[in-house]
């Protein structure tokens, strides 16, 4: 790499953490400013906005007929927002989780990640499925807003009259807010393809296949923008926007952005057999994760955290084994196979059932 791509590299890792502030504390004004609650603000303005930068990099990649970075950017995305994000999140913090994102928004996810392995299965998301995709985004954000302006208005104005003002919002306070997230975005998008342009280039030096590079340094690094805002968002005690901001980013990734970007592939997006084999399945069974995780407590507790970041670590060492044939792979693949996979469903199982039970002792009494 050249001195000028350090140096943007550096300055970009400074844009995403001042857009990152900027975004947050306009999006969560914002929210109770307009009378939407925060939790719906980050699973959509801010979700959306953090994904930008996954939307720009999968589109031009598939314009350009790099599927495999298209998908794998989606896909290792995906992943890395639940395990790497929210783990670092909940070491800070442990989280709350509100009741919508179990009942609703987490099922969503799932069951658009399981939509995509289905579509991508003859080994290619045509522009018509592409379509469909971004035909979801659309009927989710209508329902979101539409639900939250019935269900929160009320509340939430109240808590923005007490935050932040004596009473309602004035016009002013509304467009500075908007100015915040306008200015966030920006910063975050940039500092994110900065960021980008040179691990990709660190990468293509040592000569790594183009969808690890997709899954690892291109996911890691245009979800810096959802790390930033979900990890500073905790830090202030913004847990709605924090667990929001993953979600929503993961459903927009999958319907949004996999969604245009197979619309706007020469030949639709083609799917290679090693993201249809394993890293669109991981991505399955890290959503499907998320729900006994978050059911147990309604929280994300530090040992959650850690558990979610320690398999991002697995999975990640499991791609560099993979990619450079390690002779480690085999001893590694049947340690988590045999052993760790099945002490965490065992755990995540049990603790399931503790707090079931305890909740039907509290409804006794």
């Amino acid at each position: 790499m050249d001195t000028l791509t350090v140096v943007l590299f550096v300055i970009g890792l400074g844009l995403l953490i001042a857009g990152a502030e900027l975004l947050v504390k306009g999006s969560s004004r914002l929210a109770r400013a307009i009378g939407i609650s925060p939790l719906v603000i980050g699973l959509t303005v801010v979700a959306f906005g953090t994904s930008s930068p996954e939307m720009a990099v999968s589109v031009s990649t598939a314009m350009a007929g790099r599927a495999d970075l298209a998908v794998g950017n989606v896909v290792g995305s995906n992943i890395f927002n639940v395990l790497f994000i929210l783990g670092v999140s909940a070491l800070i913090t442990p989280l709350i989780v509100n009741q919508q994102l179990i009942r609703l928004d987490v099922p969503i996810m799932i069951g658009a990640s399981v939509l995509v392995y289905l579509l991508a299965l003859d080994g290619v998301i045509n522009r018509l499925e592409g379509i469909l995709l971004f035909a979801g985004i659309v009927a989710y954000t209508a329902f979101l807003i539409v639900q939250s302006r019935k269900e929160n208005k009320k509340d939430a104005l109240d808590k923005y009259a007490k935050e932040y003002s004596d009473g309602k919002p004035t016009p002013s306070q509304t467009l500075l807010n908007l100015a915040f997230i306008a200015a966030g975005l920006a910063m975050l998008v940039a500092g994110s393809n900065w960021l980008v342009n040179g691990a990709v280039a660190l990468a293509r030096t040592f000569g790594v296949d183009e969808l690890v590079i997709g899954l690892t340094i291109v996911a890691a690094g245009t979800s810096l923008p959802e790390v930033a805002t979900s990890i500073l968002a905790a830090i202030r005690k913004e847990r709605d926007i924090a667990v929001g901001n993953v979600v929503g980013s993961n459903i927009f990734n999958i319907f949004a952005v996999l969604g245009v970007s197979s619309a706007v592939a020469p030949q639709g997006l083609v799917v290679s057999p090693a993201a249809i084999a394993f890293d669109i399945p991981v991505m399955i069974a890290v959503a499907i994760a998320c729900l006994p995780i978050f059911l147990t407590g309604n929280e994300i507790s530090r040992w959650k955290g850690a558990l979610f970041l320690a398999y991002y670590v697995a999975y990640t060492v499991y791609l560099i084994f993979n990619a450079s044939s390690h002779a480690a792979l085999p001893m590694f693949s049947n340690v988590m196979l045999y052993f760790a996979i099945p002490l965490t469903v065992l755990t995540l199982g049990l603790a399931v059932a503790r707090d079931w039970r305890t909740r039907r002792a509290s409804a006794a009494h």
